[in-house]
């Protein structure tokens, strides 16, 4: 009997050690999280371009001459620095060059003419002058006069007509050299040259009205860049000029730059198919960091509302049903809290009521199995 009753213990205790282990093996793993202390920093109140923005030149030309020819000179290549004034390229123009020539010797033989034209009118005003004199002491006819003070109004008639010539003159020359001028490009302003389409001895067609093709050169000031960005229609109205901002290009990861905004756009754009937004323009406000940027990276500008520091903050990421949070708590066990926020933008939230600072946020809530109640252990690890 009582070897019976053994046989009966062993064999319940086998069975509770199997339950117990079966249980243990179907027990549910501890979730990876990865978790970040709650903090007092700095949170800004921002608005953010809606899709990306592009880094611009403040000022950029796209040169072509408005007339066709042959290349006959291009001293620039692309890369090039270049200084306001200087030549860039030059269609073929002896003909226009021998017009010139012509029209300046037609100047000077037109001063020649009037300089000939206004001494005869003052030797015949004074022959008429002497005349007159003459005419007082009866000595001459009052005929012989009138002819000389006719004669004297006429060369000065002539003298005048010889001065206007020279005006004349002067404007064909004026006009060649605007010819002459639509030939050559001329650099607006000091830059490098980004772009060369053309080869010495080429022919160049300007671009048909209303039919874009690419310049002849390319010239772009890289000492002024900005970003250009969109904004959405319902935060346009809460920015202003002389904000202060935050750039961000994707050349440049993890960099952020101060800037300033220099422009809001007097209109909203209203493309098919996209929402409405207006543009707004962001400068650096230390020129110095635009060494190496090129114009037409991608870009995205932070417009600054207002700013509080020395705040218990959260990353923005960690949040979800607006107001609910993730904590890992001190039993290795997640625990869902309701929190009061205050001041938000994409990177962190205030937090006003409903965390300390120093406790372990979860902000990696996209996991699966991340809820609350669950086990977890920290694996800082980011997917």
């Amino acid at each position: 009997m009582l070897k019976r009753h053994r046989l009966l213990f062993t064999s319940l205790l086998i069975i509770i050690c199997i339950a117990v282990l079966l249980a243990y093996i179907k027990r549910p793993r501890p979730v990876a999280v990865v978790v970040q202390e709650v903090t007092q920093g700095e949170v800004l109140s921002t608005i953010t371009n809606t899709r990306a923005g592009t880094l611009k030149a403040c000022q950029r030309a796209r040169l072509s001459p408005s007339i066709g020819g042959q290349i006959e000179s291009l001293p620039v290549k692309e890369g090039d620095r270049v200084e306001a004034g200087q030549l860039l390229l030059e269609i073929w123009n002896d003909d226009l060059q021998a017009q010139v020539s012509l029209a300046k010797h037609e100047y000077q033989a037109s001063i020649a003419l009037a300089r000939q034209a206004c001494i005869m009118a003052e030797v015949e005003k004074r022959e008429a002058r002497r005349l007159r004199t003459l005419r007082k002491k009866d000595m001459v006819s009052e005929e012989s006069v009138d002819q000389a003070e006719s004669e004297a109004q006429a060369k000065l008639a002539a003298c005048e007509a010889a001065n206007t010539s020279i005006k004349i003159s002067q404007s064909k020359i004026d006009v060649v050299q605007a010819k002459l001028a639509r030939t050559r490009l001329i650099a607006p302003f000091k830059g490098r040259i980004a772009e060369v389409n053309g080869e010495l001895g080429e022919f160049l067609t300007p671009s048909p009205v209303g039919v874009a093709t690419l310049p002849a050169i390319d010239l772009i000031d890289y000492t002024c860049l900005y970003v250009s960005a969109p904004i959405d229609e319902v935060d346009a109205p809460q920015i202003r000029p002389q904000m202060p901002a935050r750039i961000s290009l994707d050349a440049f990861a993890g960099k952020i730059f101060d800037g300033i905004v220099r422009r809001v756009a007097v209109y909203v754009l209203d493309l098919e198919k996209q929402s409405r937004t207006v543009e707004i323009e962001v400068e650096f406000t230390n020129i110095e960091n635009i060494n190496n940027m090129l114009p037409g990276y991608s870009a995205d500008a932070e417009v600054i509302l207002d700013r509080r520091d020395n705040v218990l903050r959260i990353p923005t990421a960690a949040l979800f049903e607006r107001s609910k949070v993730l904590i890992l708590n001190a039993d290795g066990l997640l625990e869902q809290r309701q929190i009061k926020t205050g001041m938000s933008n994409w990177s962190y939230t205030e937090v006003i009521d409903g965390l300390v600072a120093g406790e372990q946020l979860v902000i990696s809530i996209q996991r699966d199995g991340v809820e609350d109640g669950a086990r977890a252990v920290i694996d800082n690890k980011y997917d």
